[in-house]
């Protein structure tokens, strides 16, 4: 059985930093590409990073470098982690992580709530 647990949100003001973590339960994880996506009031889920099992990674040029993701494999499957440096308001979203691309997505976590505002 597969699960994913995000959590890290909260609220914070233009420029500040959050670090997200995500516990991708089941040991398939280990080998999988896994993304954070976010989605916004209103708006459609996007992705946002992913990072390989080989730890290649990439993020939407948009970010600007803002966001690194970072993986632990363990016994039980995989941590991922999002590292959000500089945050804006338009980065407010509810934040989750699965596998990358999301066709190949399991069942999607309750995500975590960031919201950037002064």
């Amino acid at each position: 059985q597969v699960q994913l647990v995000e959590s890290g949100g909260g609220s914070v003001q233009p420029g500040g930093s959050l670090r997200l973590s995500c516990v991708a339960s089941g040991s398939t994880f280990r080998d999988n590409t896994m993304g954070w996506y976010r989605q916004a009031p209103g708006k459609r889920r996007e992705w946002v990073a992913f990072m390989t099992a080989g730890g290649t990674a990439d993020e939407l040029d948009s970010l600007e470098g803002r966001f690194i993701i970072s993986r632990d494999n363990t016994d039980a499957g995989v941590i991922v982690y999002l590292q959000m440096n500089n945050l804006k308001p338009e980065d407010t979203a509810t934040y989750f992580c699965n596998r990358f691309p999301s066709r190949d997505a399991a069942a999607w976590g309750q995500g975590t709530r960031v919201t950037v505002a002064s």
